[in-house]
């Protein structure tokens, strides 16, 4: 194999909002190290997750396609062994393939976005792996922890498949007495320092690796996803009320410890301590992981392997945070979850070191990216590069995400709360497509949305009334998108307060009327 071929990190900051990174226009300081590489990177301003939870995000961006065509769908959908994913890929074309992974949806499950690594370490469940010590000879004991291990594995695996494809073992884990087991002894939200300091390792040492073999290294980090728990000199710069209130405090305690209301929409807006609180939690989660990556790529540095190393850092998906009375990632398809940060370093040159891409792009197209990086790549698949959408004479694309709602939380919220799933459409598909600066969104029996994702990126004002010609354009595209489905889809109906005074004013302050 080639030797000139680049080594490949494949970074994933789960639940990582694009708009909550200070290279991405956040006014706090929350990701000093992510803007240094940022700075040396290209760096796409609007790029979509294909899915707006772990499950379909990562199958999108481990096989090139979107959600209904991969079938990964739910906690229990297992990948069809038809598809070759992107490690697989790689590893057949000379690659050692390793993962380095605390996501237990990603890293435990036997769904099938473990094929093709030969190495995978999982940092989170009721198992923990570390690395192959290769090279060592094990003693009696040592093999004999191995064996038992393995036996052990496979009784626990069984378990915690079990835990995705049951509807009361998941309740059972939502239990007052369940959360705290699995959210510390179980360690849901693995171990970032150690997940990096063995990714590292791996660059810099090459104990695994054959001669000349390039690495190929997909992380996922979970230091931002809840429950929130960060240091305390974290908290004391982005959230330092939380160490004086009392009630904030209380209100922190019980989020933390009720994850049924991490997955359900509020049925009223937060009041301004509890946004102040989880907003300034997040940020300190944010800031805390990014000073881990910082002490990694410091490492990757020193050591010159960097000049070798293709760089993407994206997300899988964003958070709600009480926005549009919606909390954490299983329901919506707005910003706040589908636009992720998208970062790719690339010493061959090819993205160029400081360049914004402003397009609209999906991270389902980071297979075809890492394919073609790694001289893999049919034609048809370097077409989709996202080298591509560098070109000034580059088409936009229509851009397109899948919200799927996940049937075992919404199972969970038909016996919990009906009224709610029915009032906000928790059980309904939305599908939404992007061109240009206009986003549409289509949800069964709701009235569509539009928005001016540029102007509006908090998607506050529905233009749908006013651009009529718009919708019935993205409306074809979503309907074409969807094989002709009416599954999901919206009716053609528009919104209808564009008479409200306030709508008016916004309009014309975004140009859509004159004075």
């Amino acid at each position: 194999m080639p030797t000139q071929r680049p080594d490949i990190l494949f970074l994933v900051l789960d639940t990582q909002r694009a708009d909550r990174l200070s290279c991405y226009g956040y006014e706090k300081e929350t990701s000093p190290n992510l803007d240094a590489i940022a700075a040396e990177s290209t760096r796409f301003t609007q790029a979509i997750s294909a899915a707006q939870w772990t499950v379909p995000s990562h199958a999108s961006m481990f096989t090139g396609l979107y959600p209904s065509e991969h079938g990964l769908l739910q906690s229990y959908s297992v990948m069809s062994p038809d598809l070759t994913t992107l490690a697989e890929r790689l590893r057949d074309g000379g690659y050692f393939t390793a993962g380095f992974c605390n996501n237990p949806l990603v890293g435990v499950i036997n769904n099938g976005l473990r094929r093709g690594f030969i190495s995978f370490l999982n940092y989170s469940g009721l198992l923990t792996s570390r690395p192959n010590q290769a090279g060592a000879s094990p003693g009696l004991i040592s093999r004999y922890r191995q064996w038992f291990k393995r036996q052990v594995a496979g009784v626990l695996n069984k378990i915690q498949n079990a835990f995705a494809r049951s509807d009361a073992l998941l309740a059972l884990s939502f239990t007052p007495l369940m959360v705290p087991l699995w959210q510390t002894a179980l360690s849901f939200k693995g171990n970032t320092a150690k997940s990096l300091e063995d990714t590292a390792r791996l660059f810099i040492n090459r104990t695994e690796v054959e001669a000349d073999q390039p690495v190929f290294a997909f992380v996922n980090l979970m230091g931002t996803h809840m429950p929130y728990h960060a240091p305390r000199a974290y908290v004391e710069k982005f959230a330092p009320h939380v160490l004086d209130d009392r009630k904030a405090q209380t209100f922190l305690q019980r989020f933390n410890g009720d994850v049924y209301g991490w997955l359900a929409p509020l049925t009223g807006a937060l009041d301004e301590r509890q946004k102040k609180t989880l907003d300034g939690m997040y940020d300190a989660e944010v800031a805390y992981q990014d000073d881990q990556l910082g002490v990694f790529f410091d490492r990757l540095r020193q050591s010159g392997r960097l000049d070798n190393t293709l760089v993407i850092i994206c997300a899988d998906h964003g958070e709600h945070l009480g926005e549009k009375q919606f909390m954490g990632h299983s329901l919506s398809i707005y910003n706040e979850l589908i636009r992720v940060p998208l970062i790719i370093r690339d010493p061959a040159g090819q993205f160029p070191s400081g360049a914004a891409v402003e397009p609209v792009v999906s991270t389902r197209r980071l297979f075809q990216t890492v394919l073609s990086a790694a001289g893999l790549a049919t034609a048809e698949e370097a077409a989709l590069s996202l080298t591509e959408a560098l070109s000034q004479t580059a088409e936009r694309d229509y851009v397109f995400a899948e919200a799927i709602p996940p049937q075992n939380v919404v199972n969970l919220m038909q016996r919990r709360q009906p009224e709610l799933v029915k009032e906000r459409a928790c059980d309904r598909i939305r599908r939404a497509v992007w061109v240009g600066r206009h986003k549409l969104i289509e949800t069964e029996g709701q009235a569509v949305e539009l928005y001016d994702v540029l102007e509006d990126p908090t998607e506050d004002l529905n233009l749908s009334g006013i651009l009529p010609e718009n919708v019935e354009l993205l409306q074809e595209c979503l309907q074409a998108f969807s094989g002709g489905s009416e599954e999901g889809l919206a009716t053609a109906e528009r919104a209808t307060n564009f008479e409200d005074p306030e709508v008016r004013r916004r309009l014309q302050e975004l140009g859509y009327l004159e004075d």
